[in-house]
C-alpha cells in the first residue's frame, strides 16, 4: 500500500509519503498552503508523478478545500479528509466524538498500531495535546494545553522588552541572556507540565501504558528530561497511512 499522507497544521503542514508501513520523503512546510508554491513542491516530492491516493489530517478548515484543489492538481484525485467517521482500525469510546481533532485521532490509529494499547500520545505542536487508548484499542479521551510557542508567543505579545525567540537549541545550564533565560524557562516549565499531566494519566490508565511523544517540538522539550516517552517524528502521517491501508 502507498498513499501520501498530509498533516495540516495551525503553524505549519507536515507531507510525507507512505509506503507498506514507512513514512518517506517528509516535509514540513510552514505557513502551510499560504505558501503554496512550496506546498506544492512537496506534494510533489510525495506523489513522485504517480496517480496513488491521499489522505489528510485538518485542524484548519478554512484550507482544506485549497488542499483539496492542490492535491487533485498534482494527483487528479481528490484526497480522502479523515474524521471520527472515515473507517479506522480504532474504536472510539467517546460521549462527542465529532469534537475530535483529525490529527489526534490519526495519532491515536499510529500509537495503537506501533505500541499496542494502552497507549498515550502527546503531541507537540501549536498545542500540546495528550490522547489515550485504552488497551480494548479504544480511543477514549485526552487533555489539552496550551502549546510552547503559544506561550513564548505570548510573553512576547503582552511585555514591553521579552523578545520573540525561536524554539530549539542547546542551552547553558542558566539564562546568561534574555534569550537563553526565556527558552530555559520555556523548556524547564514545559517538562513540569509534561510530568504532570502524564502522571495525572497514568494514574487512571495503570501500569504497562506506554507513552510516545511527537510534534515538532517534542525532541526539544523532553530532551534530558528523564521521562519515559517514544519520540516518533512522523507519527500523525503513520497514522494517517495506517487508516488509508485499513479503507483499502
Amino acid at each position: 500500500m502507498v498513499c501520501v499522507t498530509v498533516d495540516v497544521g495551525n503553524t505549519s503542514t507536515s507531507i510525507g509519503r507512505w509506503e507498506n508501513g514507512n513514512v518517506v520523503d517528509v516535509t514540513a512546510v510552514k505557513g502551510g498552503i499560504r505558501m503554496r508554491e512550496a506546498a506544492m513542491a512537496s506534494l510533489r516530492k510525495a506523489f513522485r508523478g504517480e496517480r496513488i491516493p491521499a489522505i489528510a489530517a485538518s485542524v484548519v478548515p478554512d484550507a482544506d478545500e485549497l488542499w483539496r484543489e492542490a492535491v487533485r492538481e498534482v494527483s487528479g484525485e481528490d484526497p480522502v479528509f479523515l474524521t471520527y467517521k472515515t473507517p479506522m482500525p480504532l474504536g472510539i469510546k467517546y460521549p462527542n466524538p465529532e469534537q475530535i481533532g483529525a490529527d489526534r485521532l490519526a495519532d491515536a490509529a499510529g500509537a495503537l498500531s506501533r505500541y499496542g494499547g494502552p497507549v498515550v500520545v502527546a503531541d507537540f505542536g501549536t498545542a500540546l495535546t495528550f490522547d489515550i487508548v485504552d488497551a480494548g484499542g479504544n480511543y477514549t479521551g485526552g487533555v489539552i494545553a496550551p502549546g510552547l510557542p503559544l506561550m513564548t508567543e505570548y510573553l512576547h505579545e503582552r511585555t514591553a522588552k521579552l523578545p520573540l525567540v525561536e524554539l530549539g537549541g542547546a542551552l547553558p545550564a542558566w539564562g546568561d541572556s534574555t534569550e537563553h533565560a526565556m527558552l530555559l524557562g520555556a523548556q524547564i516549565g514545559y517538562r513540569g507540565i509534561v510530568r504532570e499531566i502524564a502522571g495525572f494519566i497514568g494514574m487512571r490508565t495503570g501500569a504497562g501504558t506506554r507513552y510516545c511523544a511527537t510534534g515538532g517540538y517534542a525532541s526539544w522539550a523532553l530532551s534530558g528530561s528523564g521521562m519515559d516517552f517514544t519520540i516518533d517524528p512522523d507519527l500523525t502521517l503513520y497514522g494517517l497511512g495506517v487508516v488509508m491501508a485499513h479503507l483499502s
